[in-house]
């Protein structure tokens, strides 16, 4: 499926990321939504429930000037959904970064339930 609606949950997911609206992210998540971040290694902080999520994606954003999530490949299967992506941030210093990864989602009921993100290095 192209455009299933797990895939379309997850792109408006990651377009309200990239408008940096906290609230149209937590639209898309289920109330004891599980995210993985990427950091710290080698497993990455478990945040778990909205008002956490709501904590973490306000302190995220707060630490760049911009950042973005563009997507390079992503398809689904069910309830799951696999993206890759590249992150690119402007750091509040002015520095400018990127890393690749991978984010692996679960949805039930056309929300996220589970987000596990993954990067290379």
């Amino acid at each position: 499926m192209m455009n299933g609606p797990a895939l379309l949950t997850v792109k408006q997911f990651n377009q309200a990321l990239n408008d940096r609206d906290v609230d149209g992210m937590l639209a898309c998540m289920s109330p004891g939504c599980v995210f993985e971040n990427t950091y710290p290694p080698p497993d990455g902080e478990r945040i778990v429930g909205l008002p956490a999520q709501r904590l973490f994606w306000q302190a995220f954003f707060e630490g760049s000037r911009e950042c973005e999530i563009s997507i390079e490949e992503i398809f689904s299967y069910e309830e799951r959904v696999v993206m890759r992506w590249v992150y690119r941030w402007v750091d509040l210093a002015g520095a400018v970064g990127h890393i690749r990864g991978v984010d692996l989602y679960r949805l039930e009921n056309d929300l996220i339930v589970e987000k596990l993100s993954y990067v290379k290095g």
